[in-house]
């Protein structure tokens, strides 16, 4: 069965706490776009066998999509196996959560293959132990999640915007990013409410006023060619504009898909990645 795993994109990325363990507390508005990758799911007769069209993704255990399948058999106690095909459109190290929605995608597409009749709920709780973006791929849409990832609201979608992605040749570490960042140096967090009203609402404008991502204040100091792709954006555009997850993608909301379009043009050199899509 083909299940596809959509990349998703941070309208907003708070940081309001940190627990004892080390997890970072988050307050994040997400939304899907439009790229995917294939994930392609197929029962055998035992183990796991892992495929992709990328040969620098591992196809073992160090995989998250793998890993998604041994925790659900082990979980589950299936004893027959799965082979999964994945083909990858969504780059990898980017803040896209491609690892995490193939990871969604085999924990779905496996739910419905072996019939074991899992809530949503109860796939997210397997998810968490994969990764804290696991739960919303789940879900996905748009979504205001909490807590360390496991707390997933739908909200009104706002849907139907072109997006520009541009991931420069370079990708970041979500660990390090997050190990970098230092919460007591924060003065102003992000007005979820006020950005949510505004994306009900379909203003824009507020949309890009409200929308902030605390992660920029690690991650575009360390790499200044991150401010220039800002920039180049809002010359060129858009009306939203922030660095995703934990990057190094930044992309542009375009109320006109031929602004996003002629963007496309101007951000497409230096070894950018620049992807035009959508939001859904």
């Amino acid at each position: 069965m083909l299940v596809k795993a959509f990349a998703k994109i941070n309208l907003s990325l708070d940081i309001v706490g940190k627990r004892e363990d080390g997890y970072h507390l988050l307050e994040m508005v997400m939304q899907n776009v439009d790229l995917h990758d294939d994930v392609i799911i197929e029962e055998t007769e035992e183990g796991i066998v892992l495929t992709c069209n990328k040969g620098y993704v591992p196809v073992d255990e160090r995989n998250i999509a793998y890993k998604a399948a041994k925790l659900l058999m082990d979980t589950k106690g299936i004893e027959r196996g799965v082979s999964i095909d994945i083909t990858k459109r969504i780059p990898v190290a980017a803040g896209l959560a491609g690892g995490s929605a193939d990871a969604a995608a085999v924990l779905k597409g496996m739910n419905v293959l072996f019939n074991l009749q899992m809530s949503t709920e109860e796939l997210m709780e397997v998810g968490l132990k994969l990764g804290a973006d696991v739960p919303y791929c789940i879900v996905g849409g748009t979504c205001l999640c909490e807590g360390i990832g496991e707390i997933v609201t739908p909200l009104k979608p706002f849907s139907g915007y072109s997006v520009l992605l541009v991931k420069p040749s370079f990708g970041v570490s979500t660990k390090d990013a997050y190990g970098s960042f230092e919460l007591d140096r924060i003065n102003k967090h992000v007005d979820t409410k006020k950005l949510m009203k505004a994306m009900e609402d379909g203003d824009l404008n507020g949309v890009n006023y409200y929308s902030r991502n605390l992660l920029e204040n690690v991650v575009l100091r360390r790499y200044p060619i991150l401010k220039s792709i800002k920039q180049m954006l809002n010359r060129n555009g858009s009306a939203v504009t922030l660095m995703s997850g934990s990057g190094p993608t930044i992309y542009g909301i375009f109320s006109d898909v031929s602004d996003a379009e002629n963007a496309a043009k101007v951000l497409n050199r230096n070894n950018n990645e620049v992807i035009l899509t959508r939001t859904i």
